[in-house]
């Protein structure tokens, strides 16, 4: 009877892992053959369409096949976080603004912001995308409970901004910080040593003080990347560049009644306004709202796989509530987000 058992489960374990490895195979064929025909059309994995708002009949007429898209920025703005398709999360709202470019039937699109910044040259990159699309179709930013900062910076590549009256935005600055730590290092009994090719190679070494010459470079650096902040925003809004300085671009964070007095923003309002304003400027009036995500995919499931063994799930409540930001980085944030 034993013996029985044991031949029994034998069987069902060869079972098992012959179809495992079936699986496997038709898995791996088939996402060979979806790379391959996506190679050969020259194409990429397009985001899902998921229907925020379905579209509606004018008064006379029937129901338009016109839509607005929806494309979401949230949170820090970082290359570090991986991406759904793309390799970034940042390359991940490109791939959607190409995406919504290329769709003829897409008319217009609501930019949702709710980020207090982050990396200057992420900033950057996705000003960038923005601006381009906005030069395609119109661009309706509109604003969270924050947009500050670098979510200002992005949001001054769209057509027309819309802050809620309580939304923090502005924070008009760039930041850079390190921790100084030699009187720690003095009580504990511990030295650094270091070896340089050139007297600024270890600048924002916490092992000793900063010198005059380093805070003066540092500053420049800082100084001049903010320049660019500026420049942007009185380029996008229309506004001189001296005023800027002098006032409301000091790095402080302004509410969305605040912003509109300034001229930062062009209306106070909620996203149901944005995607008014957006069928307004697409001239596509009872358009659909149609927000981009994503679903399963092979090969995003084989990408996990192939990280399953250095995969680590920890949560840690501070770093959940505060940014974790690395020393020697430029970053568009509000000081209080700062180390």
């Amino acid at each position: 009877m034993t013996k029985e058992r044991f031949g029994c489960l034998g069987i069902v374990l060869v079972l098992g892992l012959a179809i495992s490895l079936l699986l496997n195979f038709v898995f791996i064929v088939a996402g060979a053959t979806n790379a391959s025909s996506a190679l050969k059309l020259g194409r990429s994995e397009k985001f899902d369409e998921v229907y925020v708002r379905e579209a509606s009949a004018p008064k006379f007429g029937k129901t338009p096949d016109a839509k607005v898209a929806l494309i979401s920025l949230r949170g820090i703005i970082t290359a570090a976080e991986p991406g759904a398709l793309g390799e970034t999360a940042i390359d991940d709202l490109k791939l959607q603004c190409e995406q919504a470019a290329e769709d003829e039937k897409v008319k217009a699109i609501v930019l949702f912001i709710d980020s207090p910044g982050g990396e200057v040259t992420a900033s950057d990159i996705l000003y960038n995308a923005v601006r381009r699309l906005r030069e395609k179709k119109p661009i309706v930013v509109s604003m969270g409970s924050v947009a500050a900062s670098g979510g200002y910076y992005v949001a001054c590549g769209g057509s027309y901004l819309i802050a809620n009256d309580t939304t923090f935005t502005g924070s008009i600055g760039v930041i850079m910080q390190g921790i100084n730590y030699q009187r720690l290092f003095d009580k504990v009994g511990l030295e650094m040593t270091t070896f340089k090719s050139g007297k600024f190679k270890d600048m924002l070494s916490g092992s000793r003080p900063i010198t005059d010459e380093e805070k003066q470079y540092i500053q420049g650096l800082v100084m001049q990347t903010y320049g660019k902040f500026v420049g942007i925003v009185a380029k996008e809004r229309h506004l001189p560049e001296d005023q800027l300085r002098n006032g409301i671009a000091d790095g402080r964070v302004v509410s969305g009644k605040d912003a509109l007095e300034a001229k930062l923003v062009n209306q106070l309002g909620e996203i149901e306004d944005a995607y008014d304003k957006a069928r307004e400027l697409g001239k596509a009036p009872g358009a659909a709202v149609v927000r981009y995500e994503t679903s399963f995919h092979f090969g995003r499931l084989m990408r996990l796989l192939g990280q399953s063994e250095k995969t680590q799930i920890e949560v840690k409540l501070t770093e959940a509530l505060t940014p974790k930001l690395e020393a020697g980085r430029l970053y568009y944030l509000p000081s209080h987000f700062a180390p």
